[in-house]
């Protein structure tokens, strides 16, 4: 994956989280909206302070750096 970097690592993990909660939601329980809930948070919180917990994760597996999150 040549154009794969942490920016692209933690839209993809977010993408594929709310995807899924709301699939959850749609078919298991509206409960699973608290997950979209918490990523959307998640997603305001780190634009403010440049902290993305996942961006932490992907760093600690080595994925390079990309321009957003360093």
């Amino acid at each position: 994956m040549n154009g794969f970097n942490l920016d692209r690592g933690v839209l993809l993990i977010a993408a594929f989280v709310i995807l899924t909660s709301v699939v959850l939601a749609a078919f298991v329980s509206p409960w699973w909206l608290l997950l979209t809930t918490f990523v959307g948070l998640n997603m305001l919180q780190a634009s403010i302070t440049g902290l993305c917990p996942a961006a932490l994760i992907l760093k600690r597996f080595g994925v390079r750096v990309g321009c957003a999150f360093s």
